[in-house]
C-alpha cells in the first residue's frame, strides 16, 4: 500500500506541509488494528480529523456505517478522489474541525465515535474540544505522540501528570492501547507514537465545569509553588481562606497541584 500511496501523491503533485504535521499511515495491519481498537462497528458513525491520504478513512469505511472526515489541506482533494473512489459512506470536509460548532454538528449527525491519526499540532485543543463540548461522542481513539499519550493517561503524582490529565479524568477512562514506532509513518517523524482510547463515562459529577477548569489551571499555573500559593494568586483569596479550603478538603497545606486527583480538584471547586 505504501508504494501505491507514494505513487498517487507524486502523480497528484502533493507536497507535504511540515506545519500541518502530515505523517500518513500506510501499513495495513496498523490501520486494521486502530479500527479494531476503536470498537467501531457497522452501526457506528465515525468522525475522523486529519484524513491525510485517506488510508485510515478507507479502513474505517470498510467496517462502519458512515465516516465524516475533516482536513484543512485542500491540496489533498485530488489524492482523496483517487484513494476513496468507490466509497459511498464517506463524507470529506475541507475545513478546520476546531472551528466547527459542535452542538450544531452533533444535532445533525447524532451519536458518534472519533477515530483519527491526529496532526500533532492540534492534539491537545482537539481532545479538549471533544471533552468539554462533546455531548454525543461515546469514545475517542487517536494516534498521538508517545509523550502526549503518557500525559493524557498519567496518574496523579507522576511527572507526566498535568492540567490536561485532570481535565480529562472526570469524563473519560483513558488508556494507551498500542505503541507505534516512527518507522510505520510516511514520511517518518522524529518521534514514536501511541494510540490512546478515551471512553466517555461520567466518572465524577462536576456541577460547575468552568470553575473546575479554573481550579485545575490555577493549580498547574506554577508547578513549583504549593497549591495554597496558587489558589491565593489565582482566586485572589486570603491565605487564611485558602488554608481553610484545603483543610476542609483534607489536603495537605504543602501539597502541589500534580499530587491531586480529579476528585480532590472537584472538592476544591465546590468551595472556592
Amino acid at each position: 500500500m505504501e508504494n501505491d500511496i507514494k505513487t498517487i501523491l507524486a502523480e497528484c503533485g502533493f507536497g507535504f506541509k511540515k506545519q500541518l504535521g502530515q505523517n500518513f499511515i500506510t501499513d495495513k495491519n496498523l490501520l486494521a488494528s486502530i479500527v479494531a481498537l476503536s470498537g467501531a462497528t457497522e452501526r457506528d458513525t465515525v468522525v475522523e480529523i486529519g484524513c491525510g491520504a485517506g488510508t485510515l478513512t478507507r479502513a474505517l469505511a470498510d467496517k462502519v456505517k458512515r465516516v465524516i472526515s475533516f482536513d484543512v489541506d485542500k491540496s489533498l482533494q485530488p489524492v482523496l478522489e483517487r484513494t476513496l473512489s468507490g466509497y459511498g459512506n464517506i463524507e470529506v470536509n475541507f475545513k478546520d474541525f476546531l472551528k466547527v460548532n459542535l452542538a450544531e454538528f452533533e444535532n445533525d449527525i447524532g451519536d458518534y465515535k472519533v477515530v483519527a491519526n491526529l496532526p500533532y499540532y492540534i492534539t491537545s485543543p482537539l481532545i479538549m474540544k471533544i471533552v468539554e463540548e462533546g455531548k454525543r461522542c461515546s469514545s475517542l481513539t487517536v494516534m498521538v505522540q508517545e509523550e502526549v499519550a503518557e500525559r493524557l493517561c498519567a496518574a496523579a503524582g507522576t511527572p507526566e501528570y498535568g492540567a490536561i490529565t485532570a481535565m480529562i479524568a472526570p469524563r473519560a477512562d483513558c488508556k494507551i492501547v498500542k505503541r507505534v514506532p516512527r518507522t510505520l509513518f510516511y514520511p517518518r517523524p522524529n518521534v514514536d507514537s501511541a494510540v490512546v482510547n478515551l471512553n466517555f463515562v461520567q466518572r465524577i459529577n462536576i456541577p460547575d465545569p468552568d470553575k473546575y477548569k479554573k481550579v485545575v489551571h490555577t493549580a498547574f499555573s506554577s508547578r513549583r509553588k504549593t497549591l495554597e500559593n496558587n489558589l491565593v494568586n489565582g482566586f485572589s483569596l486570603s491565605r487564611a481562606r485558602a488554608q481553610e479550603i484545603l483543610n476542609q478538603c483534607g489536603i495537605d497545606l504543602k501539597a502541589r497541584g500534580e499530587t491531586l486527583s480529579c476528585e480532590q480538584f472537584a472538592l476544591i471547586a465546590e468551595r472556592v
